[in-house]
This record gives C-alpha cells, sequence and structure tokens, in this order.
C-alpha cells in the first residue's frame, strides 16, 4: 500500500510505541480527535499517546488509503489490550506542508 510518508512515519511509531515520533508527524497547532476526547498541539498529543501506548499496546496493520487533495482516509485494524480488540477503526487525515494537521478516529 503506497501511504504518504507522514502516515507511514505515523504508522511506523505507534506500532513501536514511540511516542514522540508519533508526535512529531502533526505540526504545533494539530488537533486530534478520538474516544470523545479532542487533543490540542503537539506536546498534548505526545501525552495523549503516550498514556494510550502504556493503557492499551495497540499497533496499527493498514487496509485501505484514500486521498483526496488534502484530505485522507486510513482504515486499519488495531489490535491491543483493549475490550473488543481487534478493531477496524477508521483514520481521518489533513495533511498541510507534510505534518497532519488533524486525525479524527472512528469507527
Amino acid at each position: 500500500m503506497d501511504l504518504p510518508q507522514v502516515i507511514a512515519d505515523l504508522v511506523n511509531a505507534q506500532n513501536s510505541f514511540d511516542s514522540v515520533a508519533y508526535a512529531n508527524c502533526f505540526s504545533e497547532t494539530a488537533v486530534v480527535s478520538d474516544e470523545g476526547k479532542t487533543h490540542s498541539g503537539r506536546r498534548e498529543i505526545e501525552r495523549w499517546i503516550a498514556e494510550a501506548n502504556e493503557r492499551y499496546k495497540s499497533v496499527m496493520k493498514p487496509l485501505e488509503y484514500t486521498g483526496n487533495g488534502s484530505l485522507a482516509i486510513l482504515s486499519a485494524e488495531v489490535s491491543g489490550t483493549f475490550p473488543g480488540s481487534p478493531l477496524v477503526l477508521k483514520f481521518h487525515f489533513e495533511i498541510v506542508d507534510g505534518k497532519i494537521k488533524s486525525l479524527s478516529v472512528t469507527d
């Protein structure tokens, strides 16, 4: 699957539980929406993913990717130590200048 570099980097960071590398895929003012919560800015995103990594040990397996301009959707199988694992989730990205500006995770 041919993913934009920033999304491939995000998947690799997630699968190696590297919260710093994960956060570095985002712009300084990025926003993430997941599990009914919003996380704003790279530092807050780093804290959120570090806590999620510790709690859930989630890894991603990309299944399908579609992109249109700056908008993209990645469907991925996510498995970890959470109820219902594995799940197929959709990651809705807005990518600007090679960085993720926004990410919304849905099922």
